[in-house]
């Protein structure tokens, strides 16, 4: 089968979605953009964009300008489409961590009905292992005049395939084109279409394997990362026990030629690193045992800095008598994930300034400079603010995200303040 694509389809424009159809029309290919949100839609038929990510608004502007790129709310024909949705999770047997994949049958579903022999289907929302397997099995029980890998191997009339991406917010367009891709097809023949696709624009290798080690790939990628980041936390929370910095330690011990301590934080957010190792613990949880330990240790490192919070304010109070509780202002410097984005999912920087919130008798400030106003549910008592205005309102300060903006502090402008430093930035 010598599978050409002169129309691609893109379902689910959001963080990873929207980037690679800006890429695969970039090279000249057409994309149909396929999104339930109206605004997201609209937004990118104006050639401008509904996320922030370095350089992208260009990138879009351009193909959509040029007329590469669409947006539409219902799925059209095309050669190949690529379901890049979310995977939540829900409540089963391992709790309330089991992965949901309503959003990926809904994709399957509403692709279904275009679907034509010769189509290339691949999966690159990040699944637990046998996904793609079920995404198949989706689509043949809406098609059953097509047929599948699952029935008809390197036959099947649809090419089935999961190639996960593995890019760094703020730098997803580069490293969309330069990183390495895993290529995973439920047969060697949809593997080797699947390569052809994402050869149009990936300058890495496409190295190929089978559908469920490419699945299980970048769930061992962000659970070895996720492990490493638990043992910087676990960390730091001996050393504020035993009254050690833990900033200079581990740069001391970095200095060892075969160690490379990462850095501790508020806990682990973003949609991979806190949600993957879930997916792993879900498949097997008598065998995953360091992986849950991992897991619990960086969604538990929130509720301690919360409480080293309340510390803060409690010396607050003792070095201002005249206050009562009431009077002390707090303010959450970062609520994204990560620093230098606008992500909030799965962010534990602004968990934890909702919990302060929620909590805290007095005014809670939170400066968040990569977004424009707070998701609607947040505006009762948080209130978003500046930088400036944050630090001659606030008696506490937690960093919780090590924005750009937040390194040209001056430690004169911290000195009267109570200071909770998560990130080493003001040490």
């Amino acid at each position: 089968m010598n599978q050409s694509f002169d129309t691609i389809s893109i379902i689910g424009l959001g963080y990873i979605g929207l980037p690679t159809a800006a890429v695969f029309a970039s090279r000249k290919i057409k994309v149909v953009g396929v999104d339930v949100n109206e605004y997201a839609v609209e937004t990118i038929n104006q050639g401008r964009i509904h996320i922030v990510e370095p350089d992208l608004d260009m990138v879009v502007h351009a193909a959509v300008t040029e007329g590469y790129l669409r947006a539409t709310t219902r799925p059209e024909r095309a050669q190949a489409f690529l379901i890049a949705v979310p995977t939540p999770f829900k409540s089963g047997p391992n709790g309330d961590h089991d992965p949901d994949l309503c959003y990926i049958e809904q994709a399957c579903r509403s692709i279904a009905p275009v679907l034509e022999k010769g189509n290339l289907v691949i999966l690159e929302s990040t699944s637990p292992v046998g996904a793609t397997e079920q995404m198949s099995a989706w689509l043949a029980q809406e098609r059953p005049d097509l047929t599948f890998p699952q029935t008809h191997g390197e036959t099947s009339d649809i090419r089935i395939a999961h190639c996960p991406e593995r890019v760094l917010p703020g730098h997803v367009l580069k490293e969309l084109v330069q990183n390495d891709r895993v290529i995973g097809g439920m047969t060697p023949a949809c593997s080797a279409v699947a390569a052809r696709l994402y050869k149009t624009f990936v300058l890495g290798e496409c190295v190929i394997t089978t559908a469920r080690t490419a699945e299980m790939c970048k769930l061992t990628e962000n659970s070895f990362r996720d492990v490493n980041i638990a043992f910087a936390n676990e960390l730091s929370i001996i050393c504020d026990k035993l009254g050690i910095n833990v900033w200079e330690l581990i740069r001391l011990a970095n200095r060892h030629p075969r160690v490379n301590i990462l850095q501790p934080g508020p806990g682990v957010g973003g949609h991979c690193i806190a949600v993957d190792p879930w997916f792993i613990v879900s498949a097997a949880p008598d065998q995953a045992r360091l992986i849950r330990s991992a897991r619990e240790v960086n969604d538990s490192k929130p509720d301690w800095v919360i409480d080293k919070v309340k510390v803060a304010v409690a010396d607050s109070l003792i070095s201002q008598p005249a206050k009562t509780i009431s009077d002390i202002t707090v303010a959450c410097f970062g609520l994204a994930f990560k620093p230098d984005i606008d992500d909030l999912r799965e962010s534990p920087a602004a968990s934890i300034a909702q919990k302060i919130a929620a909590n805290h008798p007095g005014s809670v400030l939170a400066v968040e400079p990569n977004i424009d106003r707070l998701p609607e549910k947040w505006q009762t008592r948080l209130n978003l603010t500046s930088v400036e205005t944050a630090l001659a309102c606030a008696d506490v300060i937690l960093l919780l995200v090590d924005h750009k903006q937040f390194k040209e502090i001056s430690r004169e402008q911290l000195q009267p303040l109570k200071i909770v430093d998560c990130r080493g930035l003001w040490q």
